[in-house]
């Protein structure tokens, strides 16, 4: 008696839940699991020396957080609205440590459950773009959604960053 093990597409791994933001006019949706909690836009202390997406840090109930404006950080228009809110996720660090970091985004849609016939997947743009953070496209009510791995979106250029301020060198 043979088993075989079923094989798991691009898009059944990434099906799922999403917390569906909006950055400019488009929809991006981000795995709900990595997903701590959404809160107004409240002070943000700069840290010298980071690049124009990373805005600061901000103190979440004692604990000192960093956060990145994804607007900037993909190139959009980026306006303080009422509707302007930082996401805070969990991402992971090449170390595999688990660190919270605050997404600024334009607003918050909804959550949507995802199955694999929904995603598809990232289209090839050639050779010189880099979509390695990007882990799908969904339909959802007619509408295109981009599915982010928001680990790899954030997390290598914006720790390295802040290590580089906190270092000697980086002074």
């Amino acid at each position: 008696m043979s088993t075989t093990t079923p094989t798991v597409t691009g898009t059944e791994k990434h099906a799922g839940k999403y917390l569906t933001v909006g950055l400019d006019h488009e929809a991006y949706g981000i795995g709900v699991l990595q997903v701590r909690e959404i809160i107004r836009v409240q002070k943000i202390t700069p840290v010298p020396q980071m690049p124009d997406y990373v805005k600061g840090v901000i103190n979440l109930r004692g604990r000192v957080i960093p956060v990145v404006d994804l607007r900037v950080k993909f190139g959009l228009k980026a306006e303080f609205t009422e509707r302007t809110c930082i996401v805070v996720v969990q991402v992971k660090l090449a170390s595999e440590q688990l660190v919270q970091m605050g997404l600024i985004v334009d607003h918050v849609e909804e959550v949507v459950n995802l199955n694999a016939t929904e995603i598809e997947p990232v289209p090839e743009f050639g050779a010189s773009i880099d979509t390695s953070y990007l882990l799908g496209m969904a339909k959802v009510k007619g509408q295109v959604k981009t599915l982010l791995d928001i680990d790899k979106v954030v997390v290598a250029d914006t720790v390295r960053a802040l290590a580089d301020a906190g270092s000697p060198a980086g002074r």
